[in-house]
């Protein structure tokens, strides 16, 4: 039958054992911890916890072997405890390189979500600024139109104030083409007829200074009566 001091040495190395596996299990959970910042500080407090149960167990293991009585088996179990704190040590160091990966994951996802979140703000920025150069180019158009329309209005009030001017003129001249066309005809009834060869000369004003050249204006009055009209006329 084992004694007792067998059975408890037997149990410290079974539960040491059992620490150091659930140590580098939690060790690799750091190492592979990308964020957030507060699951690795869960992780971490697991892993102080099994450190901690970790030393106690070495430190019976070592309380055990120095109650040994035998050098032999005392030496044999010092050694062993060596060993535990050795690979206690090594666990630790890994624990700081697990820290320090997953400390240098998560600064790089920040940066990256803060990145992110500058290119939205970019973007939102540049829609902005788009939308504002595209009402901007729509207020010029409308701005331009509005200009060609009161350009358009004014051109158009312009040409109708013109046209009421040249109303009067319109009405005086149409009254002297009705006088002259009156005085011609009182002039022709008056005259005696012409020889036919002289006719197509007498189509215009002029060829009256045709008849007085010649001769052909035989009645005095009704030359005086004309001159007196022509010279009201123009």
């Amino acid at each position: 039958m084992a004694a007792p001091q067998d059975v408890h040495v037997r149990i410290c190395n079974q539960e040491i054992v059992k620490f150091d596996l659930e140590v580098k299990a939690l060790i690799q959970d750091i190492r592979d911890c990308s964020g957030p910042l507060s699951t690795l500080t869960e992780l971490n407090t697991k892993v102080k916890e099994k450190f901690q149960q970790l030393r106690h167990r070495i430190q019976e293991l070592e309380q055990s072997a120095k109650e040994q009585d035998k050098e032999s088996e005392k030496q044999v179990l010092l050694q062993e405890v060596e060993n535990h704190k050795k690979q206690m040590l090594s666990n630790q160091t890994s624990w700081r390189k697990a820290n320090l990966t997953c400390k240098i994951a998560i600064d790089n996802l920040e940066k990256a979500e803060l990145l992110q979140g500058g290119d939205l703000l970019r973007q939102r920025k540049t829609t902005k600024e788009s939308l504002a150069q595209t009402s901007s180019s729509i207020t010029e158009s409308l701005m331009g139109i509005s200009r060609m329309m009161s350009q358009q209005v004014q051109q158009s009030e312009e040409a109708m104030q013109t046209l009421g001017k040249a109303r009067p003129g319109v009405r005086s001249f149409s009254q002297r083409h009705q006088l002259q066309s009156l005085c011609l005809g009182t002039c022709h009834q008056a005259l005696p007829p012409l020889p036919p060869t002289l006719v197509p000369k007498l189509a215009d004003v002029g060829g009256f200074s045709l008849l007085r050249q010649r001769g052909l204006a035989q009645s005095g009055r009704c030359c005086s009566y004309f001159s007196f009209w022509v010279s009201w006329l123009y």
